[in-house]
């Protein structure tokens, strides 16, 4: 046990528990501990380690593996039960803050180690509409409502921008597109949204571009969804209609190989999920991240549960989601989820 009360698990008493629950659920999203812990050390026999992993793959719940020692930024070892962890983490400290954000939204925290588990592989364009039916079902439930009623829609008017939400300039074989909303910090509103789909399409069918380059005009690249039109949809089923219509990200992976994001400053949900598509990303020193997601009871409903997990690996990904923490350019780097850093 931790100073916060976690059952840690040795390999030995995850065995014990696999056993007990028959192969079954050992912990979900209703239980007091809606997550289950590993310590992740070199005790199990290899075939031990491969079958606790595939009944640790099975979990309706996280599964966070316990390092010794911060060891994410190592390179990778082959390990069936390190690989079969949802999230790592490096200290009892960093387990508090995890198991924290995953009791106050246990269902989004389940549904989204779910999709990451379930579209690992699957092409991209697939798993899309796997990321968009959870976001949908979510959208619809509890958590996402009990955050609705403490911020419902706020009835101030965006502040007047001017020009065209996107804006494009083409020079020869290179496409220009560039968020154009800076004084709301570029949010991907609906108005956005649909400026994007057309400007991406419009990359994607003419084979004559051979460089498009995706930007943000003002102080940051993008501040994700706008959050005055959280909650509006007519319902969650129509919701994903319209994101199987209207998706940015599924416009961009058709083009993506001749795609460049250009980020600076602020990248927060939607404003790095769909940028990590593109082939090359260059951020500006002062370039933060963060997917805060889980705090609406939702996951990343923009393409990030496909686009992060392709750069940095389904580990990451859910750590960024779970922690709800902000990671600088350096990191990005260091994690390839950006490529340089320029200035």
């Amino acid at each position: 046990m931790s100073g916060d009360g976690h059952r840690i698990l040795t390999p030995d008493e995850l065995g014990a528990l696999a056993l007990a629950s028959v192969g079954g659920a050992a912990a979900g999203p209703f239980d007091e501990q809606p997550y289950l812990v590993v310590r992740v050390t070199p005790a199990a026999p290899e075939a031990e380690r491969g079958r606790l992993a595939a009944w640790l793959a099975r979990q309706p719940c996280p599964v966070i593996g316990l390092l010794d020692g911060d060891r994410r930024d190592e390179p990778p070892v082959a390990d069936a039960l390190v690989d079969a962890c949802d999230v790592l983490v490096s200290s009892t400290a960093e387990l508090d803050e995890l198991a924290a954000n995953i009791r106050a939204a246990p269902i989004a925290a389940m549904t989204l180690v779910q999709v990451l588990r379930a579209t690992q592989g699957m092409p991209a364009a697939q798993a899309l509409v796997v990321e968009s039916l959870a976001y949908a079902t979510l959208q619809a439930g509890p958590e996402f409502a009990a955050w609705s009623k403490a911020n419902p829609p706020r009835p101030e008017p965006a502040p007047v921008e001017d020009g065209p939400p996107v804006l494009l300039a083409r020079d020869g074989a290179r496409l220009d597109i560039t968020l154009n909303r800076p004084r709301s910090r570029n949010p991907i509103s609906v108005e956005m949204r649909d400026a994007l789909v057309e400007a991406l399409q419009f990359a994607a069918t003419d084979d004559s571009l051979r460089e498009v380059h995706l930007s943000g005009a003002g102080a940051c690249f993008s501040s994700g969804g706008d959050l005055r039109e959280f909650g509006t949809a007519p319902d969650p089923a129509s919701a994903h209609a319209v994101r199987s219509l209207r998706l940015p990200a599924a416009e961009l992976i058709r083009c993506a190989s001749r795609v460049t994001a250009h980020l600076h400053s602020a990248c927060i949900g939607s404003g790095i999920e769909l940028p990590a598509f593109a082939a090359h990303i260059r951020a500006a020193r002062n370039t933060f991240i963060q997917l805060p997601e889980l705090r609406f009871g939702l996951i990343p409903g923009a393409g990030g549960c496909v686009s992060l997990p392709r750069r940095i690996g389904r580990q990451r990904t859910a750590w960024l989601v779970l922690s709800g923490r902000r990671i600088n350019a350096a990191t990005a780097l260091a994690w390839r989820l950006v490529d340089e850093i320029v200035d």
